[in-house]
């Protein structure tokens, strides 16, 4: 003890100054975090969350050490542990940035644009126009993602620091949010990311002679490296070649999403189903986020087409992915009040209206402050009175009797009086289409943000999957006994005519041959009446000659007949 109080009298002795106290932090952290890099070197999942706990102590003694955090952020991904990523660098993210910059000029009294269905559009372009005046900024017609905006907001903060430490938010930061499904963010981040390695490489490189310009140097901190060795590229080009390749695949995506939306406004409904169907079914995949999103805009162009079924179907595959999606169950309930299903109806309506009302209990949007939504906060109150009148309009019909009318031929997608070989095959690629054991296919090509998530993603689309199923067994069914009684009505119907024909046909022959007889026998009865009338004068005139011969004479006399009067 009196040792060491000597050493440090000495110490204060010649430094005139006393260590301050956040040197000695820095010792321990540094400790943790040599620890935490050997064990992130084995590259094993166990290894790799010790050395979290390793980071997560030396930032509790110093909470802005640079180092710390990179390796946390690192780690995290490498976990694929991506909302924790993103909540951790959420202030890097540009889309929340906007939201908050337009909710705090809206609260102060200030115009904002419209933040209804995405926080992200905020410009509006007519795409299929051909006009560039300025009026299109305010034309509804279509709303894309404006890159060009972000870029500004995310350059202008980093205009004042450039330094090398900090590119490493972006390219983590960006991966994070690419496999979140926050295709636009991950674009920007990513690309400047990009941009501040170029930058920082060439200022780097200003200061180098022209012999140390060699391969040794040019493996940077961040991405922007060439191959020393094409055996054993370094962890830095490789780095590289991955986020080269992660933004060509999000640039394709948002290309194609770009190109569905585009036709689904247009009202080119099929052209918009090709467009959402080559992403959904894209042998690579695609984020959870990102596919959700797809799928409802899909069941949106569905539902314009007319095909019920295959709206329900990707509404359900929206919800298995994102049980929070407010349009998703609003759409869904839409649909099968269409078709007449009340009590599936009720179903979602009692369930959007539980989410309302946690949404007002706790003040904010369901799920992290970095999620899209398609409606904002301030909509709810309006939103949760009218659901309420919906709700009690609908009890009351359930409590007149209206659930057994449903409309099956909507929902199987047929025209009243459809004949057997339409229903057989609508009903055949319905089925092929909805079968629940084909209900989770979808999930293999779905990168899930959470891997913990996958067995309740899967009973969510399974019990979906099979209600609709039922139903579409049960129209079936329903659709077929009603062809099969107007079968059987016009079956009798040609019957009673085929007899009513048989029978005329019957009469009309009667009659043909009932009429030369009567022509002839009318003929023979003019012929005789005629004859009767010619000798009847003849012979009354002989009779009367004869009455006045008896009576001049008496009957014993013989009289003189003239025969050829009385020829008749």
């Amino acid at each position: 003890m009196a040792t060491t109080t000597t050493a440090s009298s000495l110490c204060l002795t010649s430094n005139d100054s006393k260590k301050p106290w956040w040197l000695s932090n820095r010792k321990v952290a540094d400790k943790y975090i040599k620890d935490a890099r050997t064990l992130l070197a084995t590259q094993d999942q166990t290894d790799i969350t010790s050395a979290l706990y390793l980071i997560d102590s030396a930032l509790t003694l110093l909470p802005r050490y640079e180092l710390a955090l990179e390796l946390k952020a690192r780690s995290l991904l490498h976990l694929r542990r991506f909302k924790d990523v993103a909540d951790m660098l959420q202030d890097y993210i540009p889309s929340l940035k906007m939201s908050t910059e337009d909710s705090s000029s809206s609260s102060s009294g200030s115009v904002s644009s419209d933040n209804s269905s995405q926080p992200l559009s905020r410009e509006r372009v007519k795409l299929l126009g051909s006009s560039t005046d300025d009026s299109l900024c305010y034309d509804p017609t279509f709303k894309c993602f404006s890159v060009s905006e972000l870029k500004k907001k995310v350059l202008a903060g980093l205009g004042k620091n450039c330094d090398k430490e900090e590119q490493w938010r972006y390219l983590v930061l960006g991966q994070a949010c690419c496999h979140l499904g926050l295709m636009e963010d991950a674009m920007v981040l990513l690309q400047t990311g990009k941009r501040l390695a170029s930058v920082a490489f060439r200022r780097q490189s200003i200061s180098w002679s022209e012999d140390s310009f060699n391969a040794s140097n040019l493996s940077v901190s961040t991405e922007i490296s060439g191959p020393s060795n094409s055996q054993s590229p370094p962890r830095q080009h490789l780095e590289s070649e991955h986020i080269n390749q992660l933004l060509s695949h999000i640039k394709l995506l948002v290309r194609r999403r770009t190109a569905a939306i585009a036709a689904l406004n247009a009202g080119l409904y099929s052209e918009a189903i090709r467009h959402f169907s080559k992403i959904v079914d894209s042998r690579r995949g695609a984020p959870q986020g990102f596919l959700s999103e797809c799928y409802m805009h899909r069941a949106s162009a569905y539902k314009s087409a007319g095909r019920i079924a295959e709206s329900i179907s990707d509404c359900n595959k929206t919800l298995a992915l994102d049980p929070t999606c407010i349009q998703a169950l609003d759409t869904r309930a839409s649909l099968l009040e269409a078709t007449r299903c009340l009590p599936d109806c009720l179903h979602d309506l009692e369930h959007l209206k539980l989410l309302y009302n946690s949404i007002l209990r706790d003040r904010k949007l369901p799920g992290p402050a970095w999620k899209r939504h398609n409606v904002t906060y301030r909509e709810i109150p309006g939103k949760l009175c009218s659901l309420t009148t919906k709700i009690q309009q609908l009890k009351q019909r359930v409590a007149n009797g209206e659930t057994g009318n449903v409309d099956y031929f909507l929902l199987i997608g047929l025209r009243r009086g459809c004949s057997r070989s339409e229903l057989e095959r609508a009903h055949l690629l319905l089925s092929l289409r909805h079968k629940p054991d084909k209900a989770m296919n979808f999930i293999e090509r779905c990168e899930l943000a959470d891997e913990h998530d996958i067995d309740s993603v899967k009973d969510r689309a399974r019990m979906s999957a099979l209600l609709l199923y039922r139903l579409l067994q049960k129209g079936y069914l329903s659709v077929k006994s009603t062809i099969n009684e107007d079968e059987v009505a016009e079956k009798q119907r040609k019957t009673a005519a085929a007899a009513a024909a048989a029978i005329e046909a019957c009469q009309k022959s009667l009659r043909t041959e009932t009429e030369p007889e009567n022509n002839h026998c009318s003929k023979n009865k003019n012929t005789s009446n005629a004859n009767v009338n010619a000798f009847q004068g003849v012979f009354c005139r002989d009779l009367a000659a004869v009455g006045n011969l008896l009576s001049q004479v008496g009957f014993n006399r013989p009289l003189a007949v003239k025969y050829e009067a009385l020829s008749c």
